[in-house]
């Protein structure tokens, strides 16, 4: 892949180190026409007849296919709308559903935590008796039982970018009859992912995040085609009924994955999405993966050399095999809020997750090898001056 070319297709500002694509992906050059486009022309000119002449009311599922080539996913088994939260949730009261008899949903305590906080607000609102455990991340496999109703996972960390065994735990749940939910937030479009191939239950995921949607930007969510037919959403919308404009009284619940659809398509936000799909169509997963796996490396061996751990207090907090880690690097250090303001006041953006990580995404498609040495030399100025010890730089602000 030429990724110099991809670069231009993405609209940064000059000089900005953006190494934060894991967070808020960048805007996409062609996007603003795009959306400015579904304003003018099709809500402005076409107005209530741009659901069918523009395409906005199958625009769901049409994404839905773009995106699962990227995870691994067969035709036809993924749909766009709604968050990720809703998402979640209609995973989970689905996969409960298939496994009426069991009572545990197993997670683990790196999980993030609106995965957590919706699987305890669902199973105490069904108020049969399930359960969340949460256990360290690798005592999953040995936490699985034949009370185990499903297993709720995000594949990557958000924090330390600590990468899940997929397959193997997607085995595991099996063999013990139970079904396995992956949250792909910082998957989709960072790592090759086989839904497919590891016969995964369901999933989910955001589009904002690597997939350059935009802030708000719709989730998406997959249905494995052996559970189509039955899985049974919870939050029953009126786009996942079989005949939506029938207006009948009494749920029937839409063929395969539509019938996890639940509100009107955000047609604007799509509008964004498609723009950046359009690039992601032409991207190559392994040739991204290993490009990513290069810089990571290049960004963990310069701060090694530049920051040295027992000078200056930072510890790598990713997994250093590169095979165990998602496309992100993050370090720990006791100011890290601090510091990562002061790297944002020179250019360097990345972010902070309480309580002391310094994350860094790794977003080959606009990040190279000049914009990762520069992060490395402007984080060894910062850390041999102390430069982070400023009023301003621990301020702290709403969003970190």
């Amino acid at each position: 892949m030429d990724f110099t070319a991809t670069k231009a297709l993405f609209d940064l500002p000059e000089g900005l180190v953006y190494l934060d694509g894991n967070s808020l992906g960048p805007l996409p050059r062609a996007a603003a026409a795009r959306v400015a486009k579904a304003v003018t022309e099709e809500w402005g000119g076409q107005l209530i007849t741009a659901w069918n002449q523009a395409g906005w009311m199958d625009q769901p599922m049409r994404l839905g296919d773009r995106i699962g080539r990227l995870i691994g996913a067969e035709p036809g088994c993924v749909t766009v709308g709604d968050t990720l939260t809703i998402k979640v949730y209609q995973a989970l009261a689905a996969a409960l559903a298939l496994r009426p008899d069991r009572r545990k949903v197993i997670s683990d305590t790196g999980n993030f935590p609106t995965d957590l906080y919706v699987a305890r607000g669902l199973l105490e609102t069904l108020g049969q008796g399930h359960e969340l455990v949460t256990v360290a991340p690798e005592a999953i496999a040995g936490a699985i039982d034949e009370d185990t109703a499903a297993i709720l996972v995000t594949e990557v960390d958000y924090r330390t970018g600590r990468r899940h065994d997929m397959a193997a735990l997607t085995a595991r749940a099996h063999a013990a009859g139970a079904l396995a939910l992956w949250d792909l937030a910082h998957s989709a479009g960072a790592v090759p992912v086989d839904l497919a191939g590891i016969g995964a239950d369901f999933a989910m995921g955001c589009t904002y995040k690597f997939l350059n949607g935009g802030p708000g930007a719709p989730a998406f969510i997959y249905v494995s085609p052996r559970h189509a037919a039955e899985a049974r959403p919870a939050l029953a919308g009126w786009l996942g009924h079989a005949a939506p404009f029938a207006f009948e009284p009494d749920y029937r619940p839409g063929a395969g994955i539509a019938r996890m659809r639940v509100g009107t398509p955000p047609v604007l936000q799509m509008a964004a999405l498609e723009a950046a799909l359009d690039i992601w169509d032409e991207v190559d997963m392994t040739a991204l993966r290993a490009r990513s796996i290069a810089l990571s490396e290049r960004f963990i061996d310069g701060v090694a050399a530049a920051c040295p751990a027992d000078v200056h207090g930072l510890a790598l907090a990713s997994p250093r095999d590169p095979a165990h880690r998602g496309s992100q690097v993050s370090f720990r250090h006791s100011q890290g809020y601090a510091i990562m303001q002061a790297l944002i006041a020179r250019g360097v953006v990345g972010d902070f997750r309480a309580p002391d990580i310094l994350r860094f995404g790794i977003t080959p498609l606009y990040i190279g090898e000049d914009e990762i040495d520069r992060a490395v030399a402007t984080l060894a100025e910062i850390l041999g001056g102390s430069l982070w010890d400023r009023p301003e730089y621990h301020r702290r602000a709403t969003v970190t």
